[in-house]
C-alpha cells in the first residue's frame, strides 16, 4: 500500500512562490530549479511547486479549487499565524472565525492557492 505524501501546486513563477512559502512556512526548499521547489513540511509530507507552463500533461484547472490546510494545537495559535502572515503581506481572505471544525482563517498565494489554518474543534480527533 503506498501513502501519499506530496501535494504540487502549479504556479506561474517559481521563485516568487518559493519567496512566499519560505514566508509563510518559515523554512527553505529542499530543492530548487528554476521549474520546481520542493518544501519538507514534516511527518513525510511535502509541497512542491512547480512551474505551471512546464507541467505535463498541461494543466487547465485554476487555482483557488482545493486548499492546503494546515492545523495548530489551539485557538490562540490561528490568531498568531494570521497576524504574522498579515505582517508578511499575505491576501487574508476568511479573517480569524469559528465554524464548525474548529478556529480557522484562509489566505491565498501569489497564485490563487487558499492556505487554510485551523486548530481543531474541542472533541474532535484526528483519525488515522
Amino acid at each position: 500500500m503506498f501513502k501519499p505524501t506530496t501535494l504540487l501546486q502549479y504556479v506561474r513563477d517559481v521563485a516568487t512562490s518559493v519567496s512566499f512559502y519560505r514566508g509563510v512556512l518559515g523554512t527553505a526548499p529542499v530543492e530548487q530549479s528554476p521549474g520546481f521547489a520542493l518544501f519538507l513540511l514534516g511527518d513525510g509530507a511535502a509541497l512542491g511547486l512547480w512551474q505551471r507552463d512546464d507541467v505535463q500533461p498541461p494543466v487547465f484547472a485554476q487555482a483557488g479549487a482545493a486548499e492546503l490546510a494546515m492545523v495548530v494545537a489551539n485557538p490562540g495559535e490561528v490568531q498568531q499565524l494570521h497576524d504574522a502572515w498579515r505582517a508578511l503581506g499575505v491576501q487574508i481572505t476568511q479573517a480569524p472565525v469559528t465554524l464548525e471544525f474548529g478556529h480557522t482563517f484562509v489566505g491565498v498565494d501569489p497564485d490563487g492557492h487558499r492556505l487554510r489554518v485551523y486548530s481543531r474543534a474541542e472533541g474532535l480527533v484526528a483519525r488515522d
